[in-house]
């Protein structure tokens, strides 16, 4: 009696590992930045689905020639993964978000810019403008203040990593957005919440904030 709780904790540490194991990811938007995401999971040997408006035949021989994990997929199959990068046009998101009904259990990471005036947003951040659009998702802003060349290359420079900046209104989702970040190289800096320090990083009304563009290198991740 007394080994069966700790066989019981080893097989839910076995589910837990199993599911950390089978995450999959995606990213809608096939241009300059989410090609230059594409290279950040390449390089890490990791699959990931990619989509735009386009068939996936057409994104077939840029996928191929970033690597062998990038995979071209529809929109509807790139909605099923559980972490999606939004690197859409942001006037796009509205119609990326009528995908699903309920996006439950996904995890946004909002990678887009918005020139829209404040007043066109709700007076809100951008991506707590754009998280209305995906119901039940947990949306946190990532990746969107590098130029795609820069965010291209290779984050490991020097024994140090690029710095990517997150804010969410979700401090978990920040932490497992930040956990992707290292998987990927980059060493995250979470602001906070959306109206906090991501103001930092948020585009509004040509407004840019203060880190847009700071190509930061942290030592450590």
């Amino acid at each position: 009696m007394v080994g069966q709780p700790a066989r019981r904790g080893r097989n839910h540490f076995k589910h837990l590992v199993k599911r950390i194991i089978a995450m999959t990811y995606a990213i809608i938007g096939f241009g300059s930045i989410g090609q230059a995401l594409a290279r950040a999971f390449a390089r890490n040997n990791i699959e990931v689905t990619v989509a735009s408006r386009r068939p996936p035949e057409e994104l077939l021989p840029q996928a191929q020639a970033i690597g062998p994990k990038v995979i071209p997929g529809t929109l509807q199959e790139a909605a099923k993964a559980d972490v999606i990068i939004l690197a859409v046009l942001f006037e796009g998101h509205r119609d990326i978000g009528k995908l699903l009904p309920d996006w439950k259990g996904k995890t946004i990471i909002d990678a887009m810019n918005s020139n829209d005036p404040v007043e066109m947003l709700d007076n809100l951040p951008s991506s707590a403008f754009a998280a209305k659009s995906f119901p039940g998702a947990k949306f946190v802003k990532g990746f969107n203040h590098l130029l795609s060349r820069t965010l291209a290359t290779d984050p490991k420079v020097e024994g140090g990593h690029r710095v990517v900046f997150l804010s969410s209104d979700d401090e978990a989702a920040a932490a497992q957005v930040a956990d992707v970040a290292k998987q990927l190289g980059f060493a995250p800096v979470y602001l906070g919440k959306f109206n906090e320090g991501g103001n930092l990083v948020q585009a509004r009304g040509r407004v840019w904030g203060p880190l847009i563009f700071q190509d930061l290198f942290k030592k450590e991740q």
